[in-house]
């Protein structure tokens, strides 16, 4: 793979990755299949607090311990907003992955239009519905 100039394809795939499961190794094995270079962004607990109204129940330390140490991952990155433009203008990237959840979404569309205008391509795969973090924190909270 490469992109323009001949460089080899940098992708990124940000994501809270609380409490791992097998939808993050999905999305994670996926997108180093689509790229040269794999770049893993683990959103603050502030930022997901604030997306998602709670705080994560793995602390920020612990999510980019175990995504770094993901064989497929070869950068493990904080990612200090929910603007993608920001980790962008900070990593360079080629390539951004989202799961499929996205697509279709206001804010998918955004993402892809505010990515796009910088020559950055948005890919998804499959959200894997049977598995979520939304799912286990209900399961082990009962909220």
């Amino acid at each position: 793979m490469s992109a323009q100039g001949g460089r080899p394809v940098v992708g990124y795939v940000p994501g809270a990755y609380d409490m791992f499961h097998i939808g993050h190794l999905n999305i994670l094995k996926r997108a180093r299949t689509e790229c040269d270079r794999l770049i893993a962004g683990v959103v603050t607990d502030e930022v997901l607090e604030k997306a998602k109204g709670r705080p994560p129940i793995v602390p920020l330390a612990e999510r980019l311990a175990i995504v770094g140490g993901m064989a497929c991952v070869d950068e493990v990155v904080t990612d200090v907003s929910s603007d993608k433009v920001v980790m962008w203008e900070r990593l360079g990237f080629d390539v951004l992955f989202k799961g499929d959840d996205w697509k279709g979404t206001e804010k998918g569309d955004r993402l892809e239009a505010d990515l796009g205008a910088r020559g950055v391509r948005v890919v998804y795969f499959p959200y894997t519905v049977h598995t979520s973090s939304t799912a286990l924190r209900r399961l082990i909270t009962g909220s």
